[in-house]
């Protein structure tokens, strides 16, 4: 006996609210389609499934037999749905990953290495996101996740825990007169022209790149704006103006006429996983577990590396959270 799922899924509903109006809003249906289900489900069985009246619907004895023996069945069939369309929306088994900084890209590849063996039909496609625009391509579906900057206020995006952080430079040119001190706090940036991205940034994030005023209300100078860390570099370099960036700059982007000089007492630069809120496949749940692992495993060798040698002198780069 062939049965429609639709009788199925009206049937077991219809036992939940035992009321046809409310099933109908349920399923999206016309009242009569719904009692059109059931009688054409109670035609199969060959007897009644409910006891209706003017005022009430109940099971039958054999309609709470069928309930229980039907929802378990039916449990499984959703799930093992639920599961094909993760799967196809994982892109046939390809991930495709944004990273916004070299450490959070050295995470993202590691953790790719990593997945082969818990997941070797998962592919990882690793792309850097852009400065300007650094929520455009997870939108719109080039990016399934990306490793990005924190915090993430946007109400269509989920995110994970942190999983690096790192302190901030002011990049300057060589002959700035900021460019020989060993340190800066907030109230140094006073007057200071500073580079801002280009794009259309969420206020929280520009405010964050190129604060107005220090902290003390002592007003930031506005410098020209970038659209890259090539262009922002030789703008530097040019003394245009200064940047306010995160340590790992000063390792990853040495450049003749710049120099890095740490902003001290200033909130650490975070970074972390974040993807639609609404799009979360398998396979983006396993990377974050993934990435979560491995950034736990580099924070535990740092911290036995420091106990071990004791603090070294080295350029700025991004550590993982304490």
């Amino acid at each position: 006996m062939l049965t429609d799922r639709d009788e199925l899924e009206c049937f077991l509903i219809l036992a939940e609210e035992l009321h046809f109006g409310r099933t109908a809003e349920r399923m999206l249906l016309s009242r009569a389609r719904v009692s059109q289900l059931i009688q054409r489900l109670e035609r199969r069985v060959g007897a009644p499934l409910f006891l209706r009246t003017s005022r009430s619907v109940a099971l039958t004895a054999l309609g709470r037999q069928l309930r229980e023996d039907l929802e378990p069945h039916h449990r499984g069939i959703e799930a093992a749905l639920a599961k094909a369309q993760a799967t196809a929306r994982a892109a046939d088994g390809v991930l495709h990953v944004g990273f916004s900084t070299p450490p959070a890209g050295d995470l993202v590849l590691k953790t790719a290495q990593a997945l082969r063996a818990s997941h070797p039909d998962l592919a990882v496609e690793v792309c850097e996101l852009p400065l300007t625009d650094p929520y455009g391509q997870l939108r719109n579906g080039e990016f399934d996740i990306a490793f990005a900057e924190f915090p993430v206020l946007e109400a269509d995006l989920g995110e994970g825990p942190e999983l690096l952080t790192e302190g901030r430079v002011l990049a300057v040119a060589a002959g700035h007169p900021l460019a020989g001190r060993a340190a800066l706090t907030p109230e140094d940036l006073a007057g200071v022209p500073l580079l801002s991205l280009a794009g259309d940034l969420p206020p929280y994030r520009r405010e964050r790149q190129t604060p107005a005023s220090t902290p003390a209300g002592r007003p930031i100078g506005r410098g020209p704006e970038v659209t890259n860390m090539a262009e922002a570099l030789m703008m530097v370099a040019a003394d245009r103006g200064a940047l306010l960036t995160a340590a790992h700059t000063a390792a990853y982007y040495a450049r003749p006429g710049v120099v890095y000089v740490p902003v001290e007492d200033t909130a650490p630069v975070g970074y972390g996983l974040i993807w639609r809120a609404a799009d979360t496949t398998g396979a983006v749940r396993a990377f974050a577990r993934a990435a979560e692992r491995i950034a736990g495993e580099e924070t535990a060798a740092r911290a036995t590396a420091h106990r071990t040698t004791g603090p070294r002198v080295t350029a700025p780069r991004a550590t993982a959270p304490r």
